[in-house]
């Protein structure tokens, strides 16, 4: 639903679908392996299967979407994506109470038809249009304003944000951590060592290391006036490196643990 955008804030604006960066494009009934990539939740069984697919996963991820805006959260869901892939495949899903009590049968009848395992028996865009809950919505589809399914929709949205903001802590954690590795790897690293072979007063490189010119960034001396002492910066370098990634951890780890309040309080504008 992320992706599903109006036009304007006017009553019956068009409605754009956005986030095309993976999309492969098929010409009619081509069928073929075009590789695995998607988003996890709206996949279909073909797809995670590793066969050739086609037209068909489309159908199956509008059928989860058309799911999700009719209940507020999605049909296959679980934190362990091997287990969440198991239920897609076996297509595990169904209409529990109470939010599935005042959506339609034909409402119903459309999602199986879309989420329907063979894609060879699912259904096609341009039946999809001739259902009767999309052609006859006047006599078939529940006028009712589905407040509660709003409600829903926005603690998915937060839950997922919220899922995304700490994989990014993870992430950027790893990423601070490998960096801070790599400086004390650069820093501890190849040193120049004296030849003290009488008639030499060069320095001479071991074999696989930079020459002297090439590592003279990070082992210029600082000259404090103070004492007359002379000091390697790196030690400097390292300190102020260390200073900055904890401030950025601390920054991220706030912002999450605000974002993990706004759920406990139900506060969703928090995650605009």
């Amino acid at each position: 639903p992320e992706n599903l955008l109006l036009a304007s804030k006017c009553k019956g604006a068009a409605v754009k679908l956005a986030d095309f960066g993976l999309a492969i494009e098929v010409q009619g009934d081509q069928q073929a392996w075009f590789g695995f990539a998607g988003t996890p939740g709206y996949l279909s069984p073909e797809v995670l299967r590793k066969e050739a697919y086609g037209k068909p996963v489309d159908i199956w991820a509008c059928g989860v979407i058309l799911y999700i805006l009719l209940v507020g959260y999605p049909p296959f869901w679980d934190e362990d994506q091997h287990k969440l892939y198991q239920q897609i495949k076996a297509g595990a899903y169904d209409f529990p109470s109470p939010e599935w009590d005042t959506v339609t049968p034909e409402a119903k009848n459309l999602i199986n038809q879309m989420l329907t395992i063979n894609p060879a028996k699912r259904i096609t865009a341009h039946e999809a249009l001739k259902h009767p809950w999309v052609c006859q919505r006047s006599t078939v589809a529940s006028m009712m304003h589905r407040q509660e399914t709003v409600e829903c929709l926005k603690k998915f949205n937060a839950r997922r944000k919220l899922k995304g903001a700490i994989l990014t802590t993870m992430l950027a954690t790893r990423n601070f951590s490998a960096a801070k590795s790599l400086l004390n790897k650069k820093a501890d690293g190849v040193k120049p060592q004296t030849n003290s072979t009488k008639g030499s007063a060069g320095v001479t490189s071991p074999k696989g290391t930079l020459p002297p010119a090439a590592l003279e960034p990070q082992t210029t001396v600082i000259h404090n006036p103070a004492d007359g002492i002379k000091e390697s910066s790196d030690s400097t370098n390292t300190t102020i490196e260390d200073e900055d990634t904890k401030a950025r951890k601390q920054e991220i780890i706030k912002i999450t643990e605000q974002l993990i309040e706004a759920v406990n309080n139900g506060d969703f504008e928090a995650y605009a």
